[in-house]
């Protein structure tokens, strides 16, 4: 039988416009059963915290449990490898952190592209660290801890949670824009990293504000600078490292990845979710309190973001020599 060109054209015209409807409605759907949020840390962390609290917004915001799976090893590469190789169906997410952007550069051969093969969804937070010195260190400020180093060559170290970690890069950051030189001393981890920093075994750490503040607060420990651009609201009498070494910038960043061709209608719908949260008057004092700042914006601006991160540190990293162990 045939069909007259008009009917026959509006059959067409809706045969082609069913993937589209069925996309759309998948994402109305979505999610219709638990999400795994996929964390590279292990449990307790400020990166676990972060990924506890906005799972719980988007469990009461979406209807479905928002499950927290804490894969560690591998400077996070284990974790971001099974949601790179995970259905790009909404179900399996990554949450990001600085180690992605670190580690492009920092390992020889990954079986992944970060850039490539993750699907940028949200930013969530962004927080400093802050430079410390034990407080019998003589140095009670950045310039003169830089005329302290350059004083006393080859005498000062500096601890981090390991090679290619947040707290190793911004301080190799330091050394380049400061030209100094300092001794690095990774541990396994920043918790051992501060214990030697106030037995005195090092000289100075860059670690990340929630997990320093206990130690300034008690004394322990001397906080010389935040390096962020700006005062942290939880340290407000501490200047920026900037303010001495002009330009200098490093920040912790952790937000929402998922596998890429991950449907656009889903990850906009999850970008909508999490950008209220991070205007929720109780979420947001939730991450004032961690020290940190929420992270607005749009899939392509978290997207620009981590490209400009990731060009940031394999500057720092070439200039380091370090190489992933």
């Amino acid at each position: 039988m045939k069909l007259p060109r008009r009917n026959f054209l509006h059959l067409a015209a809706g045969a082609a416009a069913l993937p589209a409807v069925s996309r759309f409605a998948f994402a109305q759907d979505y999610p219709t059963r638990p999400v795994r949020l996929i964390v590279g840390f292990a449990p307790g962390g400020t990166t676990d915290i972060t990924a506890r609290l906005i799972g719980q917004w988007l469990s009461e915001r979406l209807g479905q449990q928002f499950v927290i799976e804490n894969r560690t090893g591998a400077a996070t590469n284990i974790a971001t490898e099974a949601v790179v190789r995970a259905p790009a169906d909404g179900y399996t997410l990554l949450l990001v952190t600085a180690s992605n952007a670190i580690n492009a550069t920092l390992y020889d051969k990954l079986s992944y592209n970060f850039i490539r093969d993750i699907a940028p969804v949200a930013g969530i937070i962004r927080y400093p660290l802050v430079m410390q010195v034990n407080p019998s260190f003589p140095a009670k400020t950045v310039p003169e801890f830089i005329s302290y180093v350059k004083s006393n060559p080859g005498k000062i170290s500096y601890g981090s949670g390991g090679i290619g970690t947040s707290i190793h890069v911004a301080s190799e950051l330091f050394k380049m824009m400061a030209e100094i030189d300092m001794i690095h001393v990774p541990y396994r981890g920043g918790a051992p990293a501060m214990t030697d920093l106030m037995a005195g075994q090092v000289q100075v750490v860059f670690n990340p504000v929630p997990e320093s503040m206990e130690f300034i607060r008690a004394g322990k420990l001397r906080p010389l600078a935040v390096t962020t651009a700006t005062r942290s609201e939880v340290l407000p009498d501490v200047p920026t490292v900037g303010d001495f070494v002009p330009g200098y910038e490093a920040s912790a960043l952790q937000g929402i990845g998922a596998p890429k061709e991950t449907p656009a209608e889903i990850v906009d719908k999850l970008n909508k979710e999490i950008n209220a949260g991070l205007v929720d008057p109780k979420l947001k004092a939730r991450f004032a309190d961690l020290g940190a700042a929420v992270f607005p914006g749009s899939s392509s601006d978290f997207a620009k973001f981590i490209a400009t991160e990731t060009e940031k540190w394999a500057k720092v990293i070439k200039f380091s020599g370090a190489k992933a162990d």
